[in-house]
């Protein structure tokens, strides 16, 4: 524990660099699989077909690899970004494939009847889905949109083998330097992770327990 204590400034900046990393590329994300979930129930084929690609693209592909897109391949086609900038890119790709599954799901859970009332009011398929079906859908889909938000904090990992120094790539270098103090550095690095981690859990309790009452 005196290696991880008398490391604290190097924990300190790790810690803040994997809370940015989260909180971009969540609010990113979240807006881009909403668009995208949009998209997967539009009338319009070409938007679904595009959306639909994306998602399942993104889903079964390892992030590794779209991590390793972003930083060695996109460089040859003239796009060079910052180890950060691309670290934030790629998790917001990756994770934007699962919130627009969660949104989608939440979408379908909407009752068709409302949307054929909102259509016969003279709404367009935007209207509809912005004013009638996304608010609902929103609250069904509170529970798997914070786990994937949750996924998301512990996806960060990855951005520590692309050369950004987040927490697990700090416990990587710490452990390597203090090797008899391995267990409690390890422990630390995880309470890091669970103070970001348990206060989203507890978020996603009260918003569904607020849901549920407003239903």
């Amino acid at each position: 524990m005196g290696s991880l204590l008398a490391s604290r400034a190097a924990v300190w900046d790790a810690f803040t660099t994997t809370l940015f990393l989260a909180v971009t590329a969540g609010v990113l994300a979240l807006l881009l699989g909403t668009l995208l979930a949009a998209m997967r129930v539009s009338p319009y084929m070409p938007l679904r077909t595009v959306a639909t690609v994306y998602t399942e693209f993104l889903r079964n592909t390892p992030l590794t690899i779209v991590f390793f897109f972003f930083v060695f391949v996109t460089p040859s086609m003239g796009f060079t970004f910052a180890y950060k900038v691309a670290a934030v890119i790629a998790l917001t790709c990756y994770t934007s494939a699962f919130v627009a599954e969660a949104v989608r799901s939440g979408i379908n859970s909407v009752a068709v009847g409302q949307a054929e009332a909102a259509r016969s009011l003279g709404m367009s398929f935007g209207q509809n889905l912005a004013i009638v079906v996304l608010p609902q859908a929103f609250r069904t889909a509170i529970p798997p949109l914070i786990s994937v938000l949750i996924a998301l904090v512990k996806n960060t990992s990855v951005a520590g083998a692309f050369s950004v120094l987040e927490l697990f790539a700090l416990s990587k270098r710490l452990t390597n330097a203090h090797s008899s103090d391995v267990i409690a550095i390890l422990v630390g690095i995880a309470l890091c992770y669970l103070i970001i981690c348990i206060p989203l859990g507890r978020l996603a309790a009260a918003l569904e327990r607020k849901a549920a009452f407003a239903r």
